[in-house]
């Protein structure tokens, strides 16, 4: 019923008349309309036939023009159903993902960092939940949501978060909604200036020319006007939006999104692409491989029947290991999935948390009800500074007490521990453990694996008895001198699609930078079994083993690969980011954090590069902005990330990517045609107005036949020219340097003017 009242749950579109008149304001429009009303105003009986006819034609050009934006606009807006917004809402105890404009008044909504929040809502429990309120109030800082009540203004209290603001909250929706400048239009821009500039050239050349053969000033004015509009290409913009809009619809097809028309072009002038490795290089389909605890490694066993176990699932140190890997989860399982086995059910949450939820459900039986039993009491969720992720349960075995859980980078966890779980004991964190770990996390991350420490800490009940008001903005409890449990690591196979991939952005001269926040030795691995570093190329590190001596004696420049660490680059200047982007061809960027990003962003086009740039996260945002084109992942995407990209990829494959700069290139191979074509006639049409001025050769075509040629003949044949197939090389050219290679430069001029035109 309330859907039936409430939905569909839209924001009401304003009209797309005024965008649509910007067409009008085209300077080759302008040249004809002036020249129609001049025309007019000259001779009103012997010419009006004329004005009339320039004006049509303005006319007809302008509305031909909206007619195809609006078209594709159109386009782009069913482009934007491809991936609706998503809520995840609790109905009937289970959590489902559902449209936003599905969601109705009294549905409790979970929204996470970096979503667009679906509704009005009044939260109800949240933590660490921010907004950002800047397109309401105008706060330019996020703020504070909580439950509690605040403020009488809806607008100033902290349990209320509104419609299309952006976000960890959950809340009951009490209200809904009423149902740069990119590369390809400066270069049509510039085409239009030198085009208008010659038109103009001309037009006056020839005005002074008859005046100085003795011809009346209005026969002279009427040969202005025929000179302008025998050069003014009066198809070029319906020419242009048929080329983005067929390239556009392309794209969808093979899983590119483009939110506006110019990147398509822009794309395909990448020169280098910083990818992230998980989802986009990877299949984003994780599994728990191994585990290390009690210092051994133990195979993971994936099987329903558990048959294939390799340790003792009674070990102390195993239980604690899977109560924290099964308390310190978002992950759930989706509802109506009875009959369907552990491993191939539908989770909602990431990717990692999903295969801790599955290897858990496995290994030990139902995680929900092991977190009916220890309540969460507060959380932090995980950030890209911190990487950990924190929670606080009332465990069944300590009635009075409290439990800290934590799970992140094993670094970062083996930094906050001062102790080890060993045999079910705490022991000392000593230098021997340390080495152990470090040779253990080593070994894991080489498979190709993503590795997970955990660790926990039983809070004392004098200081923390239950009911204590534990503060996650403010830390009120201890996050140090903790206890190290054991790691997990996952695999992640590399997308099949994706080593072909690569070896054709290479022969395209396109350089494919991988950015990850993962170990480098994990980093490493999945970049060799992707083809970022070739087979035989080395790193500075490899050189050093081989040859048996120190890194530092190694001369980097030797080495051809690459692997930084997001450490060092925090301790680099420009000066030395510069040298290793020029001096590597193939570079991988690890335990990077998305304000990282950006610098490399940065530094890349420091040296000139085309940057594209892939992101799924809220803090990608700033990267994904600063790129020459961003490029969002539409199912793991956040809706900040979304927002902030030119190009969504429906399937999160580095391979569309690919096909994307195929198709940015075909376009501007395809403009540059259409271009070639309509300026072709421009000599022939031109001539006889020269002869009859010159000569006095009875004039064979008048302003209205050129027009007619031009529209009635030329404009069909240059728009049939966005359809043609691409060229065999297209992949193996090197990238246009847009400074250079324009879309219409000297040698284009040229061959339409003096070769073909002639």
């Amino acid at each position: 019923k309330l859907e039936r009242t409430h939905c569909p749950f839209v924001l009401i579109h304003t009209s797309a008349f005024t965008p649509r008149t910007q067409r009008f304001e085209d300077p080759s429009c302008w040249l004809d309309l002036c020249g129609g009303f001049w025309s007019e105003n000259i001779i009103i009986k012997v010419y009006l036939y004329l004005g009339v006819v320039l004006a049509a034609v303005v006319i007809v050009t302008g509305c031909f023009s909206y007619y195809q934006e609006a078209k594709s606009s159109k386009i782009m807006d069913s482009f934007k159903n491809m991936v609706p917004q998503q809520a995840l809402v609790i109905r009937e105890g289970e959590k489902i993902q559902i449209n936003a404009e599905g969601v109705v008044v009294g549905d409790l909504v979970e929204v996470k960092g970096g979503d667009r929040v679906p509704a009005d809502l009044r939260i109800i429990s949240s933590h660490g939940c921010k907004v950002d309120n800047s397109s309401l109030t105008g706060e330019s800082e996020p703020q504070t949501r909580s439950p509690e009540f605040t403020h009488e203004n809806p607008l100033e209290t902290r349990n209320i978060c509104f419609f299309s603001t952006n976000c960890t909250a959950r809340g009951i929706v009490i209200s809904s909604a009423d149902v740069g400048r990119p590369p390809s239009a400066m270069e049509i821009e510039h085409f239009i200036r030198i085009i208008t500039g010659v038109a103009v050239f001309l037009g006056l050349s020839f005005f002074i020319l008859s005046l100085i053969l003795g011809y009346t000033w209005l026969e002279a004015v009427i040969f202005l006007i025929g000179i302008i509009v025998a050069n003014v290409p009066e198809g070029l913009l319906a020419t242009v939006t048929v080329c983005l809009t067929l390239t556009a619809k392309r794209m969808a097809r093979k899983n590119c999104l483009v939110k506006n028309l110019e990147a398509v072009e822009t794309l395909g002038s990448t020169s280098t692409i910083c990818s992230d490795k998980t989802g986009t290089l990877t299949q984003n389909r994780m599994t728990v491989a191994h585990m290390w605890f009690d210092n051994q490694i133990h195979e993971a066993d994936t099987t329903e029947d558990q048959s294939g176990a390799t340790f003792d699932k009674r070990s102390p140190t195993w239980t604690a290991l899977a109560r924290i890997a099964g308390l310190c989860n978002r992950a759930v399982f989706k509802g109506g999935q009875e009959n369907i086995p552990i491993s191939k059910k539908d989770t909602a949450g990431d990717a990692s948390e999903s295969a801790l939820l599955k290897c858990i459900e496995l290994s030990c039986g139902c995680v929900k009800k092991m977190r009916d039993k220890s309540p969460k009491v507060t959380e932090i969720p995980f950030n890209s500074t911190n990487k950990y992720q924190l929670s606080i349960h009332e465990p069944e075995d300590r009635p009075n007490g409290h439990v800290l859980v934590m799970k992140g980078a094993p670094e970062r966890i083996l930094d906050r521990c001062s102790t080890i779980l060993l045999q079910g004991q705490e022991a000392p964190l000593d230098e021997e453990m340390r080495d152990a770990f470090q040779n253990a996390y080593l070994e894991l991350g080489g498979l190709g694996e993503r590795v997970l420490g955990f660790c926990h800490y039983y809070l004392p009940e004098d200081q923390f008895p239950r009911g204590f008001k534990f503060d996650v903005d403010e830390v009120n409890f201890p996050i140090n001198n903790l206890c190290f449990v054991g790691l997990m690591s996952m695999i992640d196979p590399p997308r099949a699609a994706v080593p072909d991939a690569v070896g054709k952005c290479r022969s395209a001269g396109i350089k494919v930078i991988m950015v990850t926040g993962d170990h480098p030795i994990t980093a490493k691995a999945i970049a060799k079994g992707v083809g970022i570093i070739s087979e035989g190329n080395e790193t500075v590190e490899d050189i050093a083993d081989r040859l048996n001596i120190p890194v530092n004696q190694v001369n980097p420049r030797e080495a051809k690969a690459c692997v930084v660490h997001g450490s060092d680059l925090k301790d680099m200047n420009a000066e030395i980011l510069d040298e290793i982007l020029k001096n590597h061809t193939e570079i991988v960027f690890a335990r990077t954090s998305p304000q990282q990003m950006l610098i490399i962003v940065e530094g890349c086009q420091r040296q000139g590069a085309i940057v594209a740039v892939t992101g799924d996260g809220v803090n990608d945002s700033p990267a994904l902005k600063k790129a020459d084109i961003g490029i969002a992942m539409g199912i793991s995407g956040s809706d900040v990330s979304k927002q902030a990209a030119d190009m969504i990829l429906l399937d999160d494959n580095f391979a569309s990517i690919v096909t994307g700069v195929e198709e940015g290139r075909l376009i501007f191979d395809n403009l540059k045609k259409s271009i070639a074509y309509t300026l072709t006639s421009n000599i022939p049409e031109i001539t006889p107005f020269l002869l009859f001025i010159i000569a006095n050769i009875p004039l064979p075509l008048g302003t209205v036949t050129i027009l007619c040629i031009d529209l009635g003949t030329d404009m069909v044949p240059a728009i049939s020219l966005a359809y043609e197939a691409a060229e065999s090389d297209i992949m193996k050219r090197q990238p246009r340097n847009p400074k250079t290679d324009k879309l219409v430069n000297e040698r284009l001029i040229s061959t339409a003017y003096g070769q073909i035109g002639e």
